[in-house]
Parts: structure tokens; sequence; C-alpha cells
């Protein structure tokens, strides 16, 4: 169970990066509340995970899921670019991600 609130906790923090996007120096309400909820389960969820994950890896999962997952979204909602050398490097996070899974 604590892998699926690690993955979990991941995709909860891309909720609150892409909401960072709009808060607007939290002065847009709707979204500044998003980034809240977000942040909190996302963090509550790491929390839980990290009682049985070790806890570096658990942060380097969780991190890496955020972070695969903001650049996913930016490609495919807000036209960042999607290199050869972006998508290279986020396979590379993923095999980090599998391998810290695997040795866990």
């Amino acid at each position: 169970m604590a892998w699926f609130y690690l993955i979990l906790g991941g995709l909860f923090e891309v909720g609150f990066t892409t909401a960072l996007r709009f808060v607007d120096g939290f002065r847009n309400l709707p979204w500044t509340l998003a980034f809240l909820v977000s942040v909190t389960i996302s963090m509550a969820l790491l929390e839980l995970a990290a009682r049985t994950v070790p806890m570096g890896t658990a942060y380097a999962v969780w991190g890496g899921i955020g972070a695969l997952g903001t650049v996913v979204v930016g490609i495919l909602w807000f036209d960042e670019p999607a290199t050869l050398i972006r998508a290279l490097l986020i396979l590379t996070i993923v095999a980090a991600i599998a391998g810290l899974r695997l040795t866990a």
C-alpha cells in the first residue's frame, strides 16, 4: 500500500505544481486553494509512504514522479518543447524510479 500512496502523492505533486502556475502571487483564490489542497494531500501521502519505504527512496520516487508528470503536463498543455533530449532525460527519470523500486 505504501507504494500506492507514494505514486498517488507524486501525482498530487503534479497537481500542485500545475496549480502554482496560475496562483498569480496567491491572489487567484480558486487556484490557490487547488495548490494548498494538492500540496497537503501530496505531503500527507509522502509521509504515509515513508512509514514503510525508506525515506530517501520515498522522497526520490515522489520527486521523480512529480518532475516527470510536470514535464509531461508542460508538454501536453502548455506548449513546452518536446525535444529528443527531454524525452531521453524523462526516460532516465523513469529508469531511476524503477531502479529504486526494485532495490527498496
